[in-house]
């Protein structure tokens, strides 16, 4: 899809675009006389350099180029180019404020592998890590996950990044993470009804009992959505495109899933949730 874009060079917007497309310059490498509709010799010379400089920066695998120009609704669009470079990220922590709380784990899949990362384990080496990659696809993590690590960690992520948040409001979509997921059919298993705060109590249960279940069903969590996130990424793309002409062209296949190396206790989650309801029934009495 990014090569049928003309949307990230200065003076083209959705409409003027469409009637590029309708007109057949449908391809940068179409962009050549006779041109129809006609174009001034202003907007010839600006798409000639614009089309020239893409064509550089993606031989050059420079994704920021096109997340810098291109409107942040439209970042779906250089997903595929750079797909081999990127890593769908995931983090779990102690509460919701960086100055305050702390990372518990994160994990990060990259299409072919999951890496996991544990607080008092190995989560410094995810700065090392992440450093090799150039896409970043989180939900919500350009108000949450992306801020939180480069608090926790004092980094700054460099990468473009796709934020699915957005990209599925836009066509629909919403009640978070979970919620997109059971609207577009993905299903959890024994993790269903599995969530952040969830999560946080899953960490105590291993911190205070030395639980190793519960760390290895916070793991299966939080490897889960990340693996979810491909699906996701893939799902919307392809509801993306069929408002192009290149639904056909550009459709991307449905991912096979991982398998996930850990698995959720469900006894351990049993005992969670009866907690949960104790101290909810407790609080209503």
């Amino acid at each position: 899809m990014l090569k049928n874009t003309f949307h990230h060079i200065p003076g083209i917007g959705s409409n003027t675009e469409k009637q590029l497309w309708s007109s057949g310059l449908t391809h940068w490498n179409r962009f050549k006389e006779p041109f129809s509709p006609k174009l001034s010799m202003k907007r010839i010379e600006i798409m000639t350099q614009y089309i020239q400089e893409s064509s550089k920066y993606l031989e050059d695998s420079d994704p920021n180029y096109f997340s810098d120009l291109l409107p942040s609704n439209l970042h779906w669009r250089f997903f595929p180019e750079f797909r081999s470079s990127t890593a769908y990220i995931d983090i779990e922590t102690t509460g919701l404020e960086a100055y305050c709380s702390e990372i518990t784990t994160i994990a990060f899949y990259n299409g072919k592998s999951t890496f996991y990362y544990v607080q008092g384990d190995n989560l410094d080496d995810f700065p090392d890590d992440i450093k090799k990659y150039k896409v970043l696809v989180t939900y919500n993590g350009k108000s949450f996950d992306v801020p939180f690590i480069e608090s926790y960690f004092e980094i700054k992520l460099n990468h473009a990044h796709i934020d699915l948040r957005y990209v599925l409001k836009s066509l629909g979509y919403s009640g978070g993470l979970k919620g997109c997921e059971k609207q577009l059919g993905i299903d959890r298993g024994g993790l269903d009804g599995v969530d952040g705060y969830f999560a946080v109590l899953l960490w105590d249960d291993y911190l205070q009992n030395s639980n190793q279940k519960a760390l290895e069903t916070l793991l299966a969590y939080n490897i889960e959505d990340v693996v979810n996130l491909e699906a996701l990424m893939v799902m919307a793309y392809n509801m993306k495109i069929k408002d192009t002409p290149f639904m056909q062209s550009n459709k991307l296949a449905t991912p096979n899933a991982p398998t996930i190396p850990f698995k959720a206790d469900m006894a351990t989650i049993e005992k969670i949730k009866s907690k949960i309801f104790s101290s909810q029934s407790y609080e209503f009495y």
